[in-house]
């Protein structure tokens, strides 16, 4: 059998969160590419329609969601369990920038708002899916940080770097919580990747000093990121945990 970054995906469940959003959309082709069943969510019923229906194979479901509610987790979790098995991955690419150009700008709501989505909510959901995959021995958690979880934000991202921040300190500790459960919890740290949310009220000027700033000198894709994605989930990491993954170019070096 030949070699592949996604050996052990096929025919499993792999739920993807913030599944219409650049990163999100290119994750969840990657792990139907893989043989994988993708369960999607996004907030917009339309998109997550259209992205279910483009992908490979024809057992994929999707739902529109507001993960900061916990009836909505729950329906989560049983969508991902409604063909009576056990999720294997939940990969959680979902998260809230609201840029604030000055400090004096965030409210509490932009506080909350980011706070709810990036941390409570990935706290919760990571927790119900691992009580399920304990059933099976086995499961992958995947969580999405920022460079700036290290750096600091950039361009009125003080409040998500923050959450970001928190992201990458939950994950260990989840990881640590889980591991004898045999599952594992990693995390991937994206650089510059050209997204909406990158791009949504960006000063151009801060853009392109990344951009000149990356050692390799452009910015990312999607595609990009989502290689590592699917090898987290894969049985050939099954020896990683704890991880945080820095895709930025070389943007952040450690």
């Amino acid at each position: 059998m030949a070699w592949s970054v996604g050996a052990g995906l096929e025919g499993r469940t792999v739920v993807v969160t913030g599944a219409t959003g650049g990163i999100g959309q290119a994750v969840a082709r990657a792990f139907a590419s893989t043989g994988a069943r993708v369960v999607a969510t996004d907030l917009d019923e339309a998109k997550v329609d259209e992205l279910i229906g483009s992908l490979e194979g024809g057992t994929h479901k999707g739902a529109a969601l507001n993960l900061r509610e916990a009836d909505d987790r729950e329906v989560l979790l049983e969508l991902a369990s409604s063909e009576g098995g056990v999720p294997y991955a939940f990969v959680h690419t979902a998260a809230l920038l609201r840029r604030r150009a000055s400090l004096d700008d965030v409210t509490e709501d932009d506080w909350d708002a980011q706070i709810d989505t990036n941390l409570k909510a990935t706290f919760f959901l990571c927790r119900a899916f691992a009580d399920r995959m304990k059933s099976a021995g086995e499961g992958r958690l995947v969580l999405f940080t920022s460079q700036s979880w290290m750096t600091g934000g950039f361009g009125g991202a003080t409040v998500y770097a923050t959450t970001k921040g928190g992201v990458v300190s939950m994950s260990r500790g989840l990881a640590r919580t889980y591991g004898r459960d045999g599952i594992t919890v990693n995390t991937i740290a994206p650089g510059q990747i050209n997204t909406p949310m990158l791009l949504t009220d960006l000063d151009p000027a801060i853009y392109e000093k990344m951009r000149q700033d990356t050692p390799l000198g452009y910015v990312g894709d999607p595609d990009d990121v989502a290689g590592s994605v699917v090898f987290l989930a894969s049985s050939h990491a099954r020896y990683i945990s704890g991880a945080t993954i820095n895709i930025s170019g070389g943007f952040l070096m450690y």
